[in-house]
């Protein structure tokens, strides 16, 4: 395994925020944020604020990251004090907080996070619906005009737990969050130094001002735009292509372009009555499988995101994913096989929430 040091991976110095005054910062710290991810961002701004006021950090280096780096997570070695929010636990942060039931890589990870938790700023709670609303819940007491970002932290609540209102929210809706939630979906590769400054450019803006001014700023508001036109052109990619099985799971598998976005909510337009669905969009890069349990129906799910770590992916009770390297259309057809084999073995009867 290739180890990678953190000071390998992109940086941007300097910060937009509220000014410390005359407090002077002891410790020269990064930190590293789930990315592209509007929970990862919010969780991202409540820890450097966390940080800087309470524990006197100084924090010059942000790290987009995302699970393609799972593999090698764990052999990263940090030459400063670091924080992790809304990502895999590592045994040399200083700071950490996630929700992810997927986020111990191995036992001795789990075990380390057991023996420091007591006496170091980590916090894991696999049920929480969001890492944000994980900070709130224990930072927000200690963050300086902590009101302002109330609003984000109950939007990320929203957006993560996939509580949206209605399908038409989830594809089509334009609130702030919703706008900056739907510009995190690239325009190239999701792991481009482009976007991870884009990344860095929205978690300092969210820092400095609310919602609704950073979701107008030119750079988002052209990003959201190009999506929703990718957006129609990935429902009629998937129009007459997607089915539903026996066991209440709608299925697609399809070619995409870059042109197009597969929106993991299209599922529900198709078939609002399903009760999980299996996306399979395939590219150069690879086929990337997202499931998901129907938001709009009230059931115990099966734990989506550790059914696909089995397939070396991860992600929430009701919603995960993973990427499937190309020529392995096997291992692709297995990994839906076996999510519909988990879904149709736990369907206990459920109720349509209104």
């Amino acid at each position: 395994m290739t180890t990678k040091r953190a000071d390998q991976f992109p940086s941007t110095r300097g910060h937009t925020g509220p000014m410390l005054g005359e407090r002077e910062l002891t410790k020269d710290g990064a930190l590293f944020f789930h990315y592209p991810c509007f929970d990862g961002l919010v969780s991202g701004v409540l820890a450097w604020v966390f940080l800087e006021y309470s524990k006197n950090w100084r924090i010059e280096r942000f790290y987009p990251v995302n699970y393609g780096i799972r593999e090698s997570w764990l052999a990263t070695e940090f030459s400063t004090p670091t924080a992790v929010v809304d990502f895999l636990y590592h045994p040399q942060v200083e700071f950490w907080a996630d929700h992810h039931l997927t986020t111990f890589i191995t036992r001795s990870a789990r075990k380390d996070f057991e023996r420091r938790k007591t006496i170091g700023c980590l916090l894991f709670d696999g049920q929480a619906s969001s890492c944000a609303s994980l900070l709130w819940e224990h930072l927000r007491s200690c963050l300086p005009d902590a009101a302002r970002y109330e609003e984000m932290v109950s939007w990320a609540r929203k957006i993560d737990s996939a509580n949206y209102d209605s399908v038409h929210e989830a594809i089509w809706g334009d609130a702030p969050a919703i706008r900056i939630t739907r510009s995190l979906i690239s325009k190239n590769n999701e792991d481009s130094e482009d976007d991870a400054e884009y990344g860095r450019f929205l978690l300092k803006e969210l820092r400095a001002g609310d919602l609704h001014r950073v979701s107008q700023l030119a750079p988002v508001s052209e990003r959201f735009d190009e999506v929703q036109r990718r957006i129609v052109a990935g429902l009629k990619r998937v129009e007459g292509k997607i089915t539903l099985r026996d066991e209440g799971v709608a299925v697609f598998d399809v070619e995409a372009t870059e042109n197009e976005i597969i929106s993991r909510y299209v599922p529900y337009q198709f078939f609002p009555e399903a009760r999980y669905s299996i996306g399979v969009v395939r590219s150069d890069v690879g086929a990337k499988i997202t499931a998901m349990r129907n938001p709009w129906r009230d059931f115990e799910s099966i734990p989506i995101g550790k059914a696909l770590e089995k397939f070396g992916g991860g992600g929430h009770q009701r919603v995960g994913a993973v990427i499937i390297a190309p020529g392995q259309s096997s291992e692709v057809q297995r990994a839906v096989d076996y999510l519909v084999a988990e879904m149709r073995f736990r369907a206990p009867a459920d109720r349509v929430t209104a």
